[in-house]
Parts: structure tokens; sequence; C-alpha cells
């Protein structure tokens, strides 16, 4: 099975479930995920256009792009669609499949299995993924960091919207595994007011 990465990122996302990401002995099956589709998607970093933080989406898909969020926090994505449109696949959670000693030294020693990578920001800490990573290609299968596709296609997939946004916030792009254990949270996301606003 291959992956759709380079067309609809709808598409490219439904099919980023059950993949597995490794780095090293740390290997995680990708069980929940957020499409975000360029310039016509106001939740997404490429919505104003390429800049030198999210210049990894226009370009060619199957790339690793990494932000740092909240001020503590990295997040992977896959890139998609067709160069130049600025599409990305956010990793929103995923089940440690492999290297769970090295993965709860860089989480805590404490952390159960199920939040090993539950979450964007676990699952990145979880595989040691820094912004040193941003741009790798994953799919060349000689890189640090790869990504594979599932041994068997996910056919049963719950859709519905993406967490913690503030702008199309109605769109039903988050898809997930039914039933995992893995899957995040579900919040919405909450505008903050700026200091001395009303209301």
């Amino acid at each position: 099975m291959a992956f759709e990465l380079d067309g609809d990122v709808v598409v490219a996302a439904r099919s980023l479930l059950g993949a597995v990401l490794r780095r090293g002995q740390v290997a995680v099956r990708i069980c929940e995920v957020e499409a975000y589709d360029g310039a016509v998607d106001p939740a997404s970093h490429a919505y104003n256009g390429k800049t030198d933080r999210n210049f990894v989406m226009f370009g060619p898909a199957g790339h690793l792009y990494v932000y740092f969020t909240y001020g503590m926090h990295h997040a992977c994505n896959v890139s998609a669609g067709p160069v130049g449109r600025g599409c990305g696949v956010l990793l929103r959670s995923g089940e440690v499949i492999a290297g769970h000693d090295e993965a709860r030294r860089r989480r805590g020693s404490r952390i159960v299995d199920r939040d090993l990578a539950r979450g964007p920001g676990r699952l990145a800490q979880a595989l040691g993924v820094t912004r040193a990573d941003n741009g790798a290609d994953l799919l060349s299968g000689d890189g640090e960091i790869t990504l594979t596709p599932p041994s068997h296609p996910v056919t049963k997939i719950n859709t519905g919207p993406r967490v913690g946004i503030t702008k199309a916030v109605d769109l039903p792009w988050r898809f997930w595994i039914p039933d995992s254990p893995y899957v995040s949270a579900y919040r919405p996301g909450v505008v903050r007011a700026r200091r001395g606003s009303i209301g």
C-alpha cells in the first residue's frame, strides 16, 4: 500500500492513519491526524503565503514540517498536496509500538503507555523531534526519520472538527481511528481577549 500525499490534503490525511513514524528505536503508529489546506484554510499556517517558518508546506509531499507551539511543544506535520499549494497534515496522536523505554526516557518515567504519544507535543517529544528536523524527507527510506504506510489500510475512520483552532472551526478535517485509546481529547479553540479590550 502506498500513501496518497500529493493530491487532495483530506485524502492524504486519511491515508496517514495507521502509518508508522520511526526515529531510531522509537516507532509510533499514527492514530489521529488533521488536514490543513493552504490558502483556502484560514486555520492553516500557509494561509497568508510562504514564509521562513512554513516553507516546507509548499515543497514536495512527504517531508517533515516541525513547528514550536505554546512556547513549549514541537509538533510533527507531513507536507502534502501539490507543490506550491501549502498543505500539511498534523500528526495529532499515536501509539508507541517500539522503543517504549526510550520514549519514556524522553517523556518521563511515570508516563503510562497510553500517554507516551497521545497529543502532538507528546508525539514529537517521544520521537525526540525538534526544529532541527524540519524539512526531513520521510519517504526516502534512508533518513533518520522514516514514515512507512500502514500494513493494512484503515477502513473505519471517524471525522470531526479540528482541535484548538478558532478559524474554520466547522470543517470536519480531524480524522482518527475509532475506539483507539491513543486518540487525544477534543478541545475547541478559545479566542483570547487582548489586554484592555472590552467584551
